[in-house]
């Protein structure tokens, strides 16, 4: 497809009513990221694609709510959201699906960017979609955990009025209680929310996307004014210190630049600051974030296209740690594949879901009723790379996995520190019955472990077949 295909697509597609895409089964086997997944940690999860991230502090965990594309389509086809959490910035639980779109009545297809946050211990989490007329509308979810499960606040819309610019919606509760919402492609618009956070008061307002406000906007490059940048989508309204901040999508070259305004104001008039991150090379023509403080540091959360099979309608939610200038501007900032540095550490004595992890080879992320989110769809040389894991000087001795199998499963193995580490322990698992019908396994360690190490759980076998499923993991535990 070429840029300028893609260009007319997400610039101009949302004032076209376009032809429904036909769903598509894939199965993700997510293979080396950047040239060297040992080393990588971006994108956070990649077992599944997981782009527009939306971070959220609470609790003392960092959450990332983020859509799930479906790549093989010439358009952005999106059926569910997920969400990710993390205490230390470098293993991620996946949460697996909490809401989708049979959840809302009025909605029909493309379920795209959100953002939740949370209220007198509710999470309020605003999602966009095309409604059954086939506009396209903002909606508000709403569960009593960060995790949810979520439920559709309304029956029906919070903003719809026929417009194809009513995507991407941000929110930010200010100091003095009053929450406002922006959304918009193409244009920026807002609203004062109630404190039920599921109505708003007055009228919806238009925000001037000018060149000294937001570096411009469609009307002026039809003109023929030349612009540094301009308003496109996909705004992070939030505010630190004194300042206010709109970060959003402008256009770069040859795709979308995070760039950014800022106020005095929760509602302006806002000043164009600049890019901070453009020219990066994300194989994808979008780009949509997030910025957040988290333990002290501060965090800008992306999306690129650069997982095996992605690219622009397969793009992954990646994150950077950055410092603010001294006057409060943001400075450049590039992708990297390392991501930020951890924050925190992993207690192997513990029960750790199998789903949280640093990284993940030739697996996929499934869930059921019985025992929620888990791995599944583990193949041969595959693995689960957990990062900061700290025995500490107790001298762990052997080491339990909750594991499940329909044939003969294979071998899990336990290495430290390297997919051809010290090999600790080692399960050779029988079928259990079924795929869902999990079993708790135990194996006492070769030699007793101690200190910090990152912990690496193989997918291995004797007389497997190449490319077959061997087990699915619910969880792990050091005793």
């Amino acid at each position: 497809m070429t840029m300028k295909k893609q260009t007319k697509n997400k610039i101009d597609c949302f004032f076209t009513k376009l032809v429904d895409s036909p769903k598509l089964i894939l199965t993700f086997g997510i293979a080396a990221f950047f040239g060297s997944s040992i080393q990588a940690q971006n994108p956070i999860v990649q077992a599944h694609f997981a782009p527009d991230p939306a971070p959220m502090v609470y609790h003392d965990t960092m959450y990332v709510y983020t859509g799930d594309d479906i790549p093989g389509f010439d358009f952005y086809y999106m059926t569910k959201w997920r969400v990710l959490s993390s205490t230390d910035m470098v293993n991620w639980t996946d949460h697996g699906v909490p809401i989708t779109l049979e959840s809302f009545e009025w909605a029909r297809d493309r379920a795209w960017a959100a953002q939740c946050i949370e209220r007198n211990g509710k999470f309020y989490w605003y999602i966009c979609a095309q409604t059954v007329e086939n506009n396209m509308a903002v909606g508000v979810a709403v569960s009593d955990s960060p995790t949810g499960p979520f439920k559709d606040a309304l029956g029906k819309p919070l903003i719809s009025n026929g417009s194809w610019s009513n995507i991407d919606p941000t929110v930010w509760i200010d100091d003095d209680g009053q929450a406002y919402l922006y959304w918009g492609n193409g244009g920026l618009f807002y609203v004062k929310l109630n404190e039920d956070m599921v109505s708003y008061s007055g009228d919806i307002e238009s925000v001037p996307t000018t060149v000294e406000t937001f570096g411009g906007n469609r009307e002026n490059r039809k003109l023929g004014i030349e612009n540094k940048d301009m308003y496109v989508e996909g705004p992070w309204f939030y505010k630190r210190n004194s300042n206010y901040y709109m970060m959003y999508a402008g256009m770069g070259k040859g795709g979308e630049s995070l760039s950014y305004s800022m106020s005095e104001s929760p509602v302006g008039p806002w000043k164009y600051q600049g890019k901070i991150m453009e020219n990066q090379k994300t194989n994808s023509f979008t780009n949509h974030g997030g910025i957040i403080d988290y333990k002290g540091n501060s965090y800008i959360f992306y999306h690129t296209g650069l997982l095996p099979g992605g690219g622009s309608y397969g793009r992954a939610a990646c994150v950077e740690q950055f410092a603010y200038n001294a006057d409060g501007t943001i400075p450049s900032v590039n992708m990297s594949s390392e991501g930020p540095q951890p924050v925190g550490e992993l207690n192997p004595y513990q029960r750790v879901e199998a789903e949280t992890m640093a990284w993940s080879e030739k697996c996929a992320i499934a869930q059921n009723d019985q025992v929620g989110v888990y791995v599944s769809d583990a193949r041969l040389k595959g693995y689960l790379k957990v990062r900061e894991v700290n025995f500490g000087n107790k001298q762990a001795k052997s080491f339990s996995a909750s594991l499940a199998a329909g044939v003969d499963g294979g071998i899990l193995e336990v290495r430290l520190d390297s997919v051809a580490g010290p090999l600790v322990a080692s399960i050779d698992l029988p079928r259990t019955g079924g795929w869902e019908k999990f079993q708790l396994f135990t194996s006492e360690l070769t030699s007793p472990v101690t200190g910090k190490h990152d912990v690496y759980l193989c997918f291995n076998g004797h007389n497997i077949t190449a490319g077959r499923e061997l087990f699915n993991f619910d969880w792990w535990k050091f005793e």
